[in-house]
Parts: C-alpha cells; sequence; structure tokens
C-alpha cells in the first residue's frame, strides 16, 4: 500500500526528530554552531568514541551533499530548458545535445558557474545564500497561490489551499521572518 507524500512526510519527521534526539545526546546544542556554521553533524558526532562511526558518518554526509547538488542542476537546467522553450530565457538554454537528447549548452553553464562560486564563496555564505533562496521560493509559491486563485477561480485543481488569502498571507510573513532572522 502506497504511503503518498504526506505518509512520507510524516515518516521522514519521526526520522528527523529521532536523528535530532540522538544528536542532542551525544553534545549540546551550542555545539551544532560547527566549524564556521558548517558541518554541524560532523562536530556532535565527534563526541562519539567510535572512530569508525564518525568516519561512516562524514562519508555520509559528502555523499549526500553531492547526490542533493548534483540532482539540483540537473533539475535547474530542465527548469531553464523549460522556460527557454516557453521564450522567458534566450535559445540557447533550450539547444539539445543531438545523441543524448538533454540541454547541454545549459549543464556545461551551470557546471562553471556553481564550480567558480565554489571555489570562491566560502560554505557558511553558501549555506545561508541556499536558505534564503528557498525561502523566497517559498515565499514567491505562496504569493502564485493567491494570485491564482483570484485570477484564475475555476482552473482546475487537484490540490486547493484552504482559507486563501490568510494562509498564503502567513506563508509569506513566516518566511520574511525567517530570511530577517537569518
Amino acid at each position: 500500500m502506497p504511503i503518498g507524500i504526506l505518509g512520507s512526510l510524516i515518516v521522514c519527521t519521526i526520522l528527523y526528530i529521532l536523528f535530532a534526539h540522538v544528536m542532542l545526546g551525544l553534545a549540546n546544542y551550542k555545539e551544532f554552531a560547527g566549524k564556521d556554521g558548517i558541518a554541524p553533524v560532523a562536530v556532535a558526532i565527534a563526541h562519539t568514541p567510535y572512530v569508525f562511526l564518525q568516519q561512516a558518518v562524514i562519508l555520509a554526509i559528502l555523499a549526500g551533499y553531492s547526490s542533493v547538488i548534483l540532482v539540483m542542476l540537473l533539475g535547474q537546467s530542465r527548469v531553464f530548458y523549460s522556460m527557454s522553450q516557453d521564450g522567458l530565457l534566450p535559445k540557447l538554454f533550450s539547444d539539445v545535445h543531438p545523441k543524448f537528447k538533454t540541454p547541454y549548452k545549459s549543464n556545461l553553464l551551470f557546471m562553471v558557474f556553481v564550480s567558480l562560486f565554489a571555489a570562491f564563496v566560502p560554505a557558511n555564505v553558501v549555506g545561508e545564500m541556499v536558505s534564503i533562496g528557498t525561502l523566497f521560493a517559498f515565499v514567491l509559491v505562496c504569493i502564485g497561490t493567491w494570485v491564482l486563485r483570484v485570477k484564475q477561480p475555476d482552473a482546475p485543481r487537484t490540490f486547493k489551499v484552504p482559507m486563501v488569502p490568510l494562509i498564503p498571507i502567513l506563508g509569506v510573513l513566516t518566511c520574511l521572518f525567517m530570511m530577517a532572522r537569518k
């Protein structure tokens, strides 16, 4: 029986809470700031007497970062491809490789940009920028939900946000508050 998106979120939330419980048992929460604001789990796991566990967690963190970055970059090139197809970006982003049928110019552009960014911008700044960017995207989604409900009230929707405009306004305010605290 498939558990669906909400079921998956519940499972992930429970796992996250259990993980936080274990980490708080290993170290004081103030130590989770990490070294220069990065790798808080690696700093906290250093309190365990099991060296192999420390190394395994660091490898897992690196594998997790790498896979997330790869998927995000591939996804971003597909988003730019779609936007280019719609005429919102230059045609360069919708050029497809003749053999592999992928938006290769976009992939190469993102590879160069992200590589240079990673080489010259400190990791703690990048982490803050990612958080701010994600929160800003949520702000835009909340505003877009409200605008679409007003501009196209009869559009078919598989998922309907309740109490519009209250929920989108609360979403925008919450995200802006979190951005200001960063």
